[in-house]
């Protein structure tokens, strides 16, 4: 099955207002640039998204933030983007804060049917408030439960028409599992290439969790951080 989109507007033209989206990367790495911008241009509003940070102030998710596209972000962290200070600080965006690991095991077991974990993350913290606690093993734990999505935008290295993709490093850290989380996955990949050009063992998730693909195109590949190192 051929599940090549013509466009990243054709993709994501169905998302609707109000959703919940899962969106891959980890800082601006591996970002779904060109379904970001599909989604900016869409004018799309009142999201929740569920993603390790939120772009920064001008680059990634941040552009849908300074649009006022969102209204609930669901992160762990959110330290280089400084509208989303100000919109939390002033009441115009809901936020829920999870420790990274915490975060990516939420997904995990969204995506495995898993219906809650105990961790001892956040224990006998704010982290815990409102949520059930157990003595496991001597030490205090704290419940989460799994995180799901209507929609996952999501960035591979390759993929085949088919949807089985290969990721680039530290790009694979949420997506594989925002992949199988969410009911719809729409993938931008650098590169397309036909069944089988693809050596199964280097596939990193299987095309049954890959609704749509596009062709990611004119990519920026932003850096977060830019250091030097000092000449001697």
């Amino acid at each position: 099955m051929n599940k090549v989109y013509a466009s990243a507007d054709e993709a994501v033209a169905d998302i609707p207002d109000g959703c919940t989206l899962m969106s891959g990367g980890f800082g601006l790495c591996g970002n779904p640039e060109n379904l970001i911008e599909a989604l900016h241009r869409k004018g799309v509003k009142n999201l929740t998204i569920i993603s390790n940070n939120c772009g920064t102030t001008e680059l990634g998710l941040g552009i849908l933030l300074q649009n006022k596209q969102v209204k609930r972000m669901v992160s762990s962290y959110v330290g280089e983007n400084k509208e989303f200070e100000r919109q939390y600080l002033s009441g115009e965006l809901e936020v829920e804060l999870n420790p990274q690991g915490t975060l990516a095991e939420r997904i995990r077991a969204g995506g495995c049917g898993i219906g809650g974990f105990f961790t001892p993350t956040g224990a006998g913290t704010q982290v815990a408030e409102g949520k059930e606690s157990r003595i496991i093993d001597g030490r205090l734990h704290v419940l989460e439960t799994p995180l799901k999505a209507d929609f996952a935008i999501i960035h591979a290295a390759k993929a085949d028409t088919h949807g089985n993709l290969i990721f680039n490093k530290t790009a694979r850290n949420f997506s594989p599992m925002m992949c199988m989380a969410a009911k719809v996955t729409i993938v931008e990949a650098e590169e397309i290439v036909q069944p089988g050009e693809l050596d199964p063992d280097q596939v990193h998730l299987p095309s049954i969790f890959v609704k749509r693909i596009v062709q990611a195109k004119n990519l920026q590949k932003w850096i977060e951080r830019r250091t030097v190192r000092k000449t001697a």
